[in-house]
């Protein structure tokens, strides 16, 4: 699993002109998924994105995470995370789930963190065209991958 976060003021997610999910703020989530993705990889992932500290304190320190601020949750599902673009110009998705593993991954994962969260999560719809549209705070961004925890 590889997941992008955006520290947000705010964002929200539309389809077809209709607002989908919206969130003041905390994190934007873009997940996307490998078929070798395991229930212990969406846990670790899940218990990692509640725990991070990236908001700051009082004193401007990221120190607190988005439980600690009662921050939102937006997660989106992005198979392109997997683009592999090493041959060619033409992006690659053969390292990215089929819609049919992905997708029970996708809904896993917002229910762990929802668990984690303790509220609900906001989604886009999977294989939707979606229209995201956030105000990155500070920007903050970060990428994870649960096969490359060591980095993380």
């Amino acid at each position: 699993m590889r997941i992008v976060i955006q520290r947000v003021t705010q964002a929200a997610v539309e389809i077809e002109g209709s607002t989908k999910g919206k969130i003041g703020p905390g994190l934007l989530l873009l997940a996307g998924f490998t078929a070798d993705d395991t229930e212990e990889d969406l846990k670790w992932m899940a218990g990692k994105v509640a725990a991070l500290r990236i908001f700051s304190d009082a004193e401007g320190k990221m120190n607190l995470s988005i439980k600690d601020v009662d921050g939102e949750a937006l997660v989106i599902s992005q198979f392109t995370l997997y683009a592999s673009t090493k041959k060619g110009n033409r992006p690659s998705y053969t390292n990215a789930a089929p819609p049919a593993v992905s997708i029970p991954l996708y809904e896993r994962f917002v229910n762990l963190l929802e668990e984690a969260l303790g509220k609900p999560v906001q989604t886009g719809e999977f294989g939707a065209d979606m229209k995201v549209s956030l105000l990155n705070d500070g920007p903050v961004t970060i990428v994870m991958d649960t096969k490359q925890k060591d980095l993380f």
